[in-house]
């Protein structure tokens, strides 16, 4: 594995033009499969809990119990399947917390397929965007009950997001510098539009 360097395996939405045609099948269907199901699933239950069931209490459980299943499959199995990334946190000898990221060196055998990179951006983005859904709505409904639910599944989602792009961005200051880099190229694009007009 190599740390920080994570422009091997393409990101959603990228294509490998000389990998397509070779790497478009999916190599690892069942790593593929779990990292949406547990997610979708978690979805799905809380949307149809009352509907399924009325105990509150049993729904909580399972929703709670797939959303850690997911975050472990994503985190520890079709992260580093799938588009050969992973992160940890590791505390060092003097009790420090610190955060590693790595993806892996591609050599031509063990390049990612752009379609599992595809299902894994697609399903590691959607979904948080459910639980951000769920939580607006809960507080707005008042369904005070589903708050830590629907908490529990914006940090685990979330966590993974971050985790992830960190490891296909690099470090820090990588991230800081394309957050600038897209801010200032669409306020040239947004300038540049401005004097066509005039």
């Amino acid at each position: 594995m190599h740390r920080q360097d994570s422009q091997d395996s393409p990101l959603f939405g990228e294509e490998d033009d000389n990998f397509r045609l070779k790497k478009s099948n999916i190599r690892h269907p069942l790593a593929s499969f779990f990292h949406l199901f547990f997610r979708t699933s978690a979805i799905l239950v809380y949307l149809l809990c009352d509907v399924l069931s009325g105990r509150f209490i049993a729904c909580m459980v399972t929703i709670i119990l797939l959303l850690s299943c997911d975050f472990w499959t994503v985190k520890n199995v079709s992260g580093r399947l799938l588009v050969g990334l992973r992160w940890w946190n590791q505390v060092d000898e003097d009790g420090r917390s610190r955060w590693v990221f790595e993806s892996r060196k591609s050599n031509g055998v063990n390049k990612t397929s752009s379609a599992e990179s595809r299902v894994f951006w697609l399903g590691l983005t959607v979904c948080p965007i459910f639980w951000v859904i769920f939580f607006f709505s809960t507080i707005f409904s008042l369904n005070i009950k589903w708050l830590a639910v629907v908490i529990m599944g914006l940090v685990l989602q979330w966590a993974n997001l971050y985790g992830y792009v960190r490891c296909k961005v690099g470090g820090k200051s990588s991230l800081r510098k394309m957050a600038k880099t897209y801010i200032s190229g669409q306020i040239f694009k947004q300038a540049m539009k401005e004097t066509e007009k005039t």
